[in-house]
């Protein structure tokens, strides 16, 4: 039994040093990723019960996956291995802290192979939230299996959440990107974007507008992280802004996906029934996900940086409540999807 299901991409990141394009680094690390994975891994270390639903290759960094989301506590029962493709490899720069590079190695990756008859219905049933992304959108199989999965989810009553986690260099276009997130977007309860993916699926820069043309969308609840400004909840009851924590920021990466289990984790503390919500209820749970979005931050390397839940609560007991800065000052965490 599990309460949380995650489907998607999981993959190998590369990165390059901080200050350095693709193109000037000569040295390299790797580390487990994929946005989908992250999330279920940072859901296990803080004590929810979930399983991860995705394909990766019959290789050693398939295999290094799998034994890094089993070792942090992620049900991989239903993690394929397809021996025709290669787990997809992810090359990441960030030259300067306005700018990201990546390159994806998936011709196709295994992760877009995932076939709608290798979902277990039984499984997905179990779940009380079922999160997925975009990317596993962007081409069949994995687009059916990912469209199949979420008509069981939302057939036996789970909470449906999502992340565009837009990543414009693997879809045909911007229109394609769109109408493919946009169809995404059909089963989504829950909706977690950052505000360019508000702007680029919306129209709207207006934060206020945007989550309300989701909102018309009927989803049930819009959550915008603005880095190190905090995040925003809207769910046409109560909104406003939550101020992040600040911390002195060592990696960014994986902060959204360390925010979005954070709010997971905290709604299902709630029952996860998203109309019985108070705007106090909100700002609880959005604040519990900037802890754990800025702990995040502090460390390096994703999967491992990744806080406990006793690591929050200790976070969170030594700041006050709503602050935007902790002792000794920093920066706030950006979250990087």
């Amino acid at each position: 039994m599990v309460d949380v299901i995650c489907l998607g991409e999981a993959l190998i990141d590369i990165f390059a040093p901080v200050g350095m394009s693709l193109k000037e680094a000569e040295i390299f690390r790797r580390a487990p990723g994929g946005a989908p994975a992250n999330v279920a891994a940072a859901l296990a270390k803080l004590c929810v019960s979930v399983g991860f639903i995705g394909k990766v290759g019959e290789d050693p960094f398939g295999h290094l996956l799998a034994e890094t989301l089993a070792g942090v506590g992620v049900d991989i029962s239903l993690m394929r291995f397809e021996p025709e493709a290669r787990t997809t490899l992810a090359w990441v720069a960030q030259p300067d802290v306005n700018r990201s590079e990546f390159i994806f190695y998936r011709h196709p990756g295994a992760d877009m192979l995932l076939r709608a008859d290798e979902i277990d219905a039984d499984y997905v049933t179990q779940a009380r939230i079922f999160h997925y992304g975009s990317i596993s959108l962007i081409a069949d199989p994995s687009r059916t299996a990912t469209f199949y999965a979420l008509e069981v989810a939302k057939e036996a009553g789970a909470l449906i959440s999502y992340d565009p986690n837009w990543r414009p260099f693997l879809w045909r276009g911007l229109d394609h990107a769109r109408q493919g997130i946009l169809e995404g977007l059909t089963y989504a309860d829950l909706v977690k974007v950052n505000e360019t993916e508000l702007e680029f699926m919306t129209g709207h820069a207006d934060i206020d507008a945007g989550s309300q043309w989701l909102l018309e969308r009927d989803v049930r609840l819009v959550v915008v992280t603005r880095g190190p400004e905090g995040s925003y909840f809207n769910d046409g009851r109560a909104k406003g802004f939550v101020t992040a924590f600040r911390v002195d920021t060592v990696d960014a990466t994986g902060c959204g996906d360390g925010f979005v289990a954070g709010l997971l984790a905290s709604l299902l503390e709630r029952g996860y029934d998203l109309e019985g919500l108070t705007g106090p209820d909100l700002r609880a749970i959005l604040q519990f996900a900037n802890a754990v979005g800025a702990l995040t931050a502090t460390r390096k390397g994703v999967i491992p940086a990744l806080p406990t839940r006793e690591a929050v609560r200790a976070f969170l007991a030594a700041n006050t409540p709503g602050a935007d800065r902790q002792p000794g000052g920093g920066r706030g965490a950006h979250h990087r999807e």
